[in-house]
């Protein structure tokens, strides 16, 4: 099944998509904490208040997670073109809640950067409370899949060695559109990704390719934090990302960036100067 976060007419609600129709979740304004894999599994749906999906506006797929862990340099390709070593446990990073976007959201270029970067990325809910879960059940916790942008500041994240100043801008990581269950979408290591930047492909790779696997990476980060219902991962970006490229291929005002994952969906952005 497929589901969303969404407004409409100005009020929020869950839906579960079914084509062209969204049915909303009865009693629910959003994707969550609220929605774990055991609702998700026997949805309440109100297919009496079915509504046109493009009568809606998509929010990202969790507006309010509790965490949003970033997984960096998860791709060898993306290791060779930073120069960098390949490491033998995830590098991980966080984000703010404040820093999502919808799937189809306008992203502010901040006046204050002058090196904005796209970064195509798989992302991952969790469906279900979990502490120190094994690799070979992580799958099990899995609410679904989304696509995600995780859109950097360069210059700020290279400030320190630290990546959180150039990460975490509000409004900056589109996420969605849909959530996607595994049933739907398949395994999460089987996966095409491509990234285009005003129509030219600038990313393609398969998830086959991530050094930690997903299931790997909910193993690892249940290792030290409980993980709750919405909390979302990005899994990492694949090379081709636009500070390595010669010349750089930065982003500025009007620029559109989309983003699809095969099976799961597409997100696309316009980037607009913040004023």
């Amino acid at each position: 099944m497929r589901f969303a976060s969404a407004l409409h007419e100005g009020a929020p609600l869950a839906v579960a998509l079914e084509g062209e129709r969204a049915i909303p979740l009865r009693g629910i304004g959003e994707l969550g904490l609220q929605t774990p894999l055991s609702l998700l599994a026997d949805p309440p749906l109100e297919r009496s208040r079915a509504l046109p999906r493009a009568e809606l506006q998509l929010r990202p797929v969790v507006p309010r997670p509790g965490k949003v862990i970033c997984i960096g340099l998860n791709y060898r390709s993306h290791i060779e073109e930073t120069r960098r070593e390949e490491t033998a446990y995830p590098v991980l990073f966080t984000k703010f809640a404040t820093a999502l976007a919808g799937p189809f959201d306008d992203i502010p270029c901040p006046p204050e950067s002058h090196a904005i970067d796209y970064e195509g990325e798989l992302a991952v809910v969790i469906g279900e409370r979990c502490r120190r879960v094994s690799e070979e059940r992580a799958l099990e916790v899995l609410a679904g899949l989304c696509v995600a942008n995780d859109v950097s500041m360069r210059d700020y994240q290279r400030r320190t060695h630290q990546w959180l100043q150039g990460k975490a801008w509000d409004r900056s990581t589109p996420v969605g559109p849909e959530l996607v269950t595994l049933e739907e979408a398949g395994d999460p290591q089987a996966l095409m990704l491509r990234t285009t930047v005003n129509g030219q492909l600038v990313q393609e790779s398969s998830t086959e390719l991530m050094i930690f696997s997903v299931a790997r990476l909910v193993a690892t980060i249940s290792e030290f934090a409980t993980l709750e219902p919405g909390d979302l991962i990005l899994t990492g970006t694949p090379g081709g990302v636009g500070y390595r490229r010669e010349p750089p291929l930065l982003l500025a005002d009007g620029d559109v960036v989309a983003i699809e994952v095969e099976g799961v969906g597409r997100i696309e952005n316009r980037m607009v100067a913040e004023r």
